[in-house]
């Protein structure tokens, strides 16, 4: 696991709590993982948490070590705009690269990847932040926006933060198996497999990231009153704009349509609804601007790859949702 000043904390130990934690379901034997943290210096590594890590071994003497490494892992965070400028880590990087059986990153880490060319020619995926970035600076990589990880032959990109644990469990799976791998999903509870994609968390996001003044309010507006009828002819006369100049201004602060983020922020509204309360999935279809419990269905498939039933199901326990259930959806 490779790691540096200010990575984000949960990206280093969120993959390897999965990964060795695979020893407590397995035969006695041999640990299943064993697990070297690389830094620029052996000993303590500042996170942004404000926690540090102990670092095994520095980037220096791991360059000198030539034994092969099963997987590479590329931690990511804030400090990663500073790791690209560290000649010694991207050395040791691609150095290590070149003896591993399959490579990892992390969130960001995945711009050390493409800034190596690791990336060209391949899918890969970051955090949704970080997304267009890693496409402008990196024109040869195929970036996914929407996965949680990407795994394109030998090498492996993660989204942001807790995908890396998504990541990692994929990866126990492949090295022993679906019933394993199953078993440490129950024992850190997590999903074997996460419903949808990054775009599930994203409409605050968004309208944190808006600069102009006429289409923050507009994201407010939208993520304040989802049940409203929110047609582009409406949230263009709101935003005192035409309604061709609204949806392109829409369009360059947000890099979604009027309408893609109206569902989007009708989907997240939903969600918090179905976690939140006992009302029938019909009447937070209405509350949310659905008009009906098919259409949120068909939303919810889209973004989710559940129904809004399932959803509900899968974060409130299935007795539950059986009784507050007021029909299909």
């Amino acid at each position: 696991m490779v790691t540096y000043p200010e990575a984000h904390i949960l990206d280093v130990v969120g993959p390897l709590e999965v990964l060795t934690g695979a020893k407590f379901f397995l035969p006695e034997g041999p640990e299943p993982y064993a697990v070297t943290l690389v830094a620029p210096h052996e000993g303590p590594v500042s996170t942004t948490s404000g926690l540090s890590l102990m670092a095994h071994r520095s980037f220096a003497a791991a360059m000198a070590d030539a034994d092969p490494i099963d997987t590479l892992i590329v931690s990511g965070g804030h400090g990663t705009t500073a790791a690209l400028e560290d000649a010694e880590l991207l050395a040791f990087v691609r150095q290590a690269a070149g003896r591993a059986r399959r490579i990892v990153s992390i969130c960001t880490g995945a711009m050390i990847l493409a800034e190596l060319g690791l990336l060209d020619g391949r899918r890969a995926s970051t955090h949704w932040w970080w997304c267009p970035i890693l496409e402008r600076r990196y024109p040869k990589v195929l970036v996914d926006r929407d996965a949680i990880f990407v795994r394109d032959g030998d090498i492996w990109t993660s989204a942001g933060v807790t995908s890396g644990m998504d990541l990692a469990l994929a990866l126990v799976e492949m090295d022993f198996g679906h019933a394993i791998a199953l078993q440490v999903a129950r024992y850190n509870v997590m999903y074997m497999m996460r419903p949808g994609g990054q775009s599930q968390f994203s409409a605050h996001l968004v309208a944190q990231r808006a600069e102009d003044p006429a289409i923050n309010a507009t994201l407010d507006f939208i993520l304040g009153n989802p049940g409203d009828p929110l047609t582009v002819t409406a949230l263009a006369a709101r935003a005192g704009l035409s309604e061709r100049t609204f949806a392109r201004r829409f369009k360059d602060e947000t890099e979604m349509t009027p309408a893609a983020y109206v569902e989007t922020a009708r989907v997240q509204a939903a969600r918090v609804a179905l976690e939140t309360t006992t009302t029938g999935v019909e009447q937070i279809a209405l509350q949310t601007g659905f008009q009906n419990a098919e259409r949120m269905r068909r939303a919810f498939q889209r973004h989710l790859g559940v129904s809004a039933t399932d959803y509900r199901a899968r974060f409130r326990g299935s007795e539950a949702a059986a009784l507050i259930r007021d029909g299909p959806d």
